[in-house]
């Protein structure tokens, strides 16, 4: 099994990667071990380092944040192993795949911003290991929910400010006047 490490915008964050398949239709955030509980047994496992502070699974990636006394070169090679074991294993790993919003929900306005974000911002997210959800539209403000690598990432703002928000302003001048993390 190949696995390999990605580095992130976010330094307290590593995007480990592998050949196969983890799950499909959509991504698990668990951003404290509280989380996990009950809906991954690997993010329960992974949690009982001390240095895990945050588990990020995608299709075919996890995120590890990790806190800021520990040292990648000790976690890169813990982690590896764990990733390594569980796919191995045959286990799941999420209990239940998330329900992801369907295209078809809200306004037709609330359709064409999802369009845009799930076509568009979400695959590029990704790459750097991290993922932004659609929360809605309100009177100019379209929320955006920043998970993974992008959860705190010191550049997060700027990506969502002056990405984000410009691709949206430029795309809906007459509705859209500004795009917030929620």
């Amino acid at each position: 099994m190949l696995i390999y490490t990605e580095m992130t915008p976010n330094p307290a964050s590593l995007k480990f990667v592998t050949d196969r398949t983890l799950i499909t239709g959509g991504v698990a955030d668990f951003p404290d071990a509280s989380s996990a509980e009950g809906r991954s047994k690997f993010a329960e496992k992974i949690f009982k380092y001390p240095f895990v502070q945050g588990v990020f699974i995608g299709r075919n990636f996890v995120t590890i944040t990790k806190n800021t006394e520990s040292r990648w070169e000790d976690v890169i090679p813990v982690v590896k192993d764990e990733v390594k074991r569980y796919a191995e294993s045959g286990e799941k790993w999420i209990e239940s795949e998330e329900n992801l919003q369907s295209f078809d929900e809200g306004t037709e306005l609330d359709r064409r911003i999802r369009t845009v974000i799930e076509e568009q911002v979400r695959p590029a997210v990704a790459m750097d290991g991290g993922d932004i959800i659609y929360e809605g539209y309100d009177d100019g403000v379209v929320k955006l929910r920043l998970r993974g690598s992008c959860s705190g990432c010191p550049s997060s703002m700027v990506t969502l400010k002056h990405g984000i928000q410009n691709l949206l302003l430029r795309l809906f001048p007459e509705e859209v006047k500004q795009v917030e993390a929620v």
